[in-house]
């Protein structure tokens, strides 16, 4: 006999948990691979908590990876005492997973000089992990801490330009690397912060990408028949008139995947092939199927 679900539980709501923990998992262990094994060696300084840590590492008794996993607790700490309830178990559980696999890195695989002898190489791969794995976290509504919790409660009690303040901390830890490393180092990192942002902001609408149609046609039927049961999509249907031939038309409007919209395109070229196709991109889609907000 199967068991009933409980009352409030949704039927695969555990399995969907599983999965976005997993995903989460798997974007903070790209991060820190990418802080460790590129950011770390070459003194890189751009980018939020593992930027300080890098010149904390250098003027003070700690490590990288140990200044890191204390910046980091302490953060989550101040979340706990200034936000509360409103401080994200997604963001507590990858702030604490990346500050443990840094520092497992360092014990298991301890570094003495970069991977390689260029500098520009590390440095794409210093920008590219953090940000994939960064952009992965923040499709699942989680962050990796950091900077994102000084954020969260300068929003909750100021007024102060959140953007302006995480990019003006940002830049102030970036510039602190012309005087604590040499020029070079420091070029690369400033280099690194200007490209940063824009990866970020690429990888999340890369990600979130989807196809918005709008289909005039003559016979919706069949179109809405394979869209809600082939593709287990909806759409809305609305009357149309042709300014030209006069007759009825019907316009039909729905989202889907990359993956889907190739499907259903190619149906519909096959049986509507006097209909008219406008195709779009769109990366922020906000309803059931999509996202919740």
């Amino acid at each position: 006999m199967t068991k009933a679900p409980k009352d409030g539980e949704e039927p695969g709501m555990k399995s969907g948990i599983f999965k976005e923990y997993a995903i989460i998992s798997v974007s903070t262990f790209i991060l820190a691979v990418g802080i460790y094994f590129f950011k770390f060696p070459n003194d890189f300084t751009f980018g939020g908590v593992s930027g300080l840590s890098v010149v904390l590492g250098r003027v003070t008794p700690f490590s990288p990876a140990g200044a890191n996993f204390l910046l980091n607790l302490l953060l989550d700490l101040g979340g706990f005492l200034f936000l509360g309830k409103d401080f994200g178990m997604k963001t507590v559980y990858s702030s604490l997973l990346l500050s443990s696999m840094v520092w497992g890195l360092e014990r298991l695989m301890p570094l003495a000089r970069p991977l390689t002898d260029e500098p520009m190489l590390e440095l794409v791969f210093a920008v590219l992990l953090p940000a994939f794995g960064s952009a992965l976290l923040f499709h699942e509504g989680a962050s990796s801490g950091g900077t994102d919790i000084i954020a969260m409660i300068l929003k909750k009690y100021t007024s102060v330009d959140i953007g302006k303040a995480l990019f003006l901390s940002d830049l102030l830890i970036t510039l602190s690397s012309f005087f604590v490393f040499n020029i070079k180092t420091a070029l690369f990192s400033f280099l690194g912060l200007l490209s940063k942002s824009l990866i970020v902001d690429s990888v999340i609408e890369g990600i979130n990408l989807n196809k918005y149609f709008t289909v005039i046609c003559t016979e919706p039927k069949p179109i809405l028949d394979y869209i809600t049961n082939q593709l287990d999509r909806s759409a809305t249907v609305c009357d149309g008139l042709g300014a030209y031939s006069h007759r009825r038309k019907y316009i039909i409007f729905t989202v889907m995947s990359r993956s889907q919209a190739a499907q259903l395109r190619r149906y519909i070229r096959r049986t509507e092939p006097d209909a008219f196709l406008l195709i779009c991109n769109t990366s922020e889609i906000i309803g059931k199927g999509f996202h919740s907000e």
